[in-house]
């Protein structure tokens, strides 16, 4: 039955982006809104029938809501006066809890126990990503705020997806947390003073003001994300199992949010925008690959370094680019970031996964 299902929603979904590009290219593109939204939703459940493509569901449902966020912004921009972009600064901080409930203390005893992996993971990172941000911020010839938004998503730390595709890859899972959680927590000192050292030319930034706005976004919640993980944890089972479901629509959210609010730039200026974010997370995995290689790591370490170099917390730059009051701006490359790190994460742990390290 399932399976009858998931063919009908596929071939729905054939009907619906053949007729959308049909009316684009008639020149009704405005008409066609409904089907490419239909199109993404109806393809998010038809792919559930495939164990290899079934995790690009979640990515797909994203682009439906792009999608709407691009054709009918007013939705997403206030509500009888009360503005939606007041919501993303708690959603960040309900994912950052959500994500300490899912640690614990043990979760950093890897900087112990593998602590070359780690300082190489967490250096390329913040060495190798913002310095392609600022590169290709600097050759866009973009906006000045559209352009520092490249360089912040590039400052960040590591995504919280990077720990799932490393798992997915057969990559060291303990090495991919740990790098996650050092980075995470060294991230209210270091993403504000690379932000000011490669963006100050972009736009004025305050060091003290960025390094309290994640303190409060990131480093807070999850302190008590651990002390609930270490006091409440299982006692609580309907919370443990609500949170992942919490930070996803968190996420995306959040992405339609920004989207709806940098709709106009973003049909200006999308396409290139989508080709440098695609650039610099490509570049990301290569890089942080080769860093690993350079230090003679495993081959399991060095497809985490890769991924760990390569994957952001989209989340979090959006976050600082709606503190900033630039979110229609600098907030672009962090929204569009976020769902093609999914995608490309995905294909590489599916590649990776069908080549398993020859070492043990």
């Amino acid at each position: 039955m399932k399976n009858k299902l998931y063919n009908l929603a596929l071939a729905l979904a054939a009907v619906c982006i053949w007729v959308a590009l049909a009316l684009s290219f008639a020149g009704h593109i405005e008409e066609a809104g409904l089907l490419y939204i239909s199109f993404f939703i109806l393809l998010a459940i038809g792919v559930r029938r495939s164990a290899l493509l079934k995790g690009f569901a979640y990515t797909l449902c994203i682009f439906a809501a792009v999608a709407t966020a691009l054709y009918y912004p007013h939705y997403f921009v206030e509500y009888k006066g009360f503005k939606f972009s007041k919501l993303i600064t708690p959603l960040i901080q309900l994912i950052m809890f959500g994500m300490g409930t899912s640690m614990s203390v043990g979760d950093f005893v890897g900087v112990v126990k593998m602590p070359k992996g780690v300082f190489i993971g967490v250096f390329s990172h913040f060495l190798i990503m913002p310095l392609i941000g600022y590169t290709l911020a600097s050759l866009s010839g973009f906006p000045p705020e559209i352009a520092a938004g490249i360089i912040l998503i590039g400052c960040s730390p590591n995504g919280m997806a990077s720990n799932v595709i490393s798992y997915l890859a057969k990559a060291n899972l303990a090495l991919s947390i740990t790098i996650t959680a050092v980075s995470t927590l060294l991230a209210p000192i270091i993403t504000p003073l690379l932000m000011k050292l490669l963006a100050g030319a972009f736009v004025q930034i305050n060091v003290l003001d960025m390094m309290w706005d994640i303190t409060k976004m990131v480093i807070l919640p999850i302190a008590g994300g651990l002390l609930f993980n270490k006091f409440l944890s299982g006692k609580a089972k309907w919370l443990d199992s609500a949170m992942p479901f919490v930070s996803m629509f968190g996420i995306a959210f959040i992405i339609v949010i920004i989207t709806a609010a940098g709709r106009n730039s973003l049909l200006t200026i999308g396409p290139l925008l989508i080709l440098l974010v695609l650039i610099h997370n490509m570049s990301g995995y290569l890089l942080g690959y080769w860093s690993g290689r350079l230090f003679k790591m495993s081959e399991r370490d060095c497809r985490t370094i890769a991924i760990e170099v390569g994957m952001q917390n989209g989340g979090l730059a959006s976050g600082l680019a709606k503190e900033m009051g630039k979110m229609a701006t600098v907030g672009l490359a962090p929204a569009v970031f976020g769902p093609l790190m999914n995608i490309t994460g995905s294909i590489l742990a599916t590649w990776w996964h069908r080549k398993p390290p020859a070492e043990k």
